[in-house]
């Protein structure tokens, strides 16, 4: 239970850096409304990441890994959308609502970069930590 709710501080804090970083990504809302996009962020991440990218291993072999980049990109806009739809705040380039153009699109790309290198530091630093 504790690792879960690691997970989701880690998604948080990745998220926060993300909307400060990325341009046109951006969140209106308060903590408690961070918290549901993070813990929506980390269900996600949990149940959909290892079955997507268990279908697109062929794939992936061949691209030299490039696909993983376009799975954290439709995994991030898959965000987007279900924030929109719980009225969470979370934005990518003003979407939702409207039409997914390419300002959208990078959003989510360097978004999902953001997210993926902060989370992963932030995890490495959780393993050297000494356990008490």
């Amino acid at each position: 239970m504790l690792d879960i709710v690691i997970r989701i501080v880690i998604n948080a804090i990745a998220l926060i850096a993300a909307v400060y970083l990325v341009p046109r990504v951006g969140f209106d809302g308060s903590l408690i409304e961070l918290g549901a996009i993070a813990a929506v962020f980390g269900l996600i991440n949990a149940y959909l990441r290892p079955i997507v990218k268990a279908f697109s291993l062929p794939l992936n072999l061949f691209a030299f890994g490039l696909v993983g980049l376009v799975i954290n990109t439709l995994l991030v806009l898959l965000l987007a959308l279900i924030g929109g739809q719980l009225n969470l705040g979370f934005t990518l380039a003003g979407w939702p609502p409207g039409n997914i153009d390419l300002d959208v699109i990078v959003a989510a790309l360097l978004t999902g970069i953001v997210v993926s290198i902060v989370s992963t530091v932030l995890a490495m630093i959780k393993i050297v930590t000494p356990r008490m």
